[in-house]
């Protein structure tokens, strides 16, 4: 057989007719079926009082929410319509890129820090640990924990100078150090403590994509010779990818709308040192009585959140493809 018969023949199998057989290559004619019989209305029917309870649940209040952030009133009245001129002055606020400055720290340590701890803790749970159970749930603690409760033992570890962490810094010789009353320190403090009440999560997340990789490709790198460095590089992130960006993109989530971790520890102080955007938010709704700029941080916010997930989301199809 020619390379040109060869050619014809795949001409022909892509228009539909065999390699032998002959005929035009014409399409057969589909049945048009309806598209919206009994069936299709009934069904829509029964769905249609929770689409409508749904969309008065969760698309009201944020259609509600962005008229009232054109507006510039209070809680009890929604005032003059202002337009934009609520997002265009809280982007002329250096209050509102500090809090933002802020929050991509807050959000990169949460998000890296916990999934670090996590993975790291995961890798270790798959060896043999002896009461490696019992060692697991103590590792769930932290995140099943109420955050109060949480919240209220790191107060007490680290507030006030005859808190356990500052005698403890004071017998090493650092002097009197609070945590809680400098600026840096209380910024690390704060994303240390999400780190710790995060990590089960990443650890849960991560336990789970572990689980799920075959043995045997572990044990055909163990024969080709590759080192365990290059096995978890080039075999075992690879193959957890997809797990990664979903749970980076909900801890982005949650770590940009961590309002009571940040306002239990130090109600976004001091010196505003660490407020976030949804601390600021809610300050300048329940606090300060504006409610027109607060909700328009708070959609600002959501409108970063959307680009972050469609960005991380894109790297998600990346990895399926390949």
């Amino acid at each position: 057989m020619t390379a040109n018969s060869v050619a014809d023949n795949l001409k022909r199998a892509r228009r539909g007719v065999g390699m032998s057989g002959s005929g035009s290559g014409a399409p057969r004619p589909v049945r048009k079926s309806k598209r919206f019989g009994p069936r299709t209305w009934t069904l829509l029917a029964f769905a249609l009082p929770s689409l409508v309870l749904l969309l008065l649940i969760n698309l009201y209040p944020v259609i509600y929410a962005f008229i009232q952030s054109l507006h510039n009133g209070t809680l009890l009245d929604a005032g003059p319509f202002v337009g934009l001129h609520n997002y265009l002055n809280i982007l002329t606020e250096p209050a509102f890129w500090k809090a933002a400055e802020f929050t991509l720290i807050f959000t990169i340590v949460g998000v890296f820090g916990s999934w670090i701890v996590g993975l790291l803790l995961s890798l270790l749970l798959r060896t043999y640990i002896p009461a490696n159970n019992l060692f697991k749930v103590l590792l769930l603690l932290p995140w099943i924990v109420p955050v109060v409760v949480s919240a209220t033992s790191w107060n007490w570890l680290v507030a006030t100078p005859q808190s356990p962490l500052p005698i403890l810094f004071a017998h090493l010789g650092f002097g009197n150090v609070l945590f809680l009353a400098d600026p840096f320190l209380a910024q690390v403090v704060v994303c240390v403590f999400k780190v710790w009440i995060s990590f089960p999560f990443m650890m849960m997340m991560m336990s789970s994509a572990l689980a799920a990789v075959d043995t045997n490709v572990y044990e055909a790198a163990k024969v080709d010779g590759s080192s365990g460095f290059k096995t978890f590089r080039y075999i075992t992130m690879p193959m957890i990818a997809r797990t990664t960006f979903v749970s980076w993109i909900l801890m982005t989530i949650f770590c940009v709308n961590d309002f009571p971790t940040i306002f239990l520890l130090t109600g976004g102080g001091p010196v505003n040192a660490t407020q976030s955007l949804v601390v600021l938010a809610y300050l300048t709704v329940f606090q300060n009585f504006q409610t027109g700029p607060g909700i328009a941080i708070a959609f600002l916010m959501t409108l970063v959140l959307v680009i972050i997930s469609v960005a991380l989301y894109r790297q998600i199809r990346k990895v399926n493809i390949e």
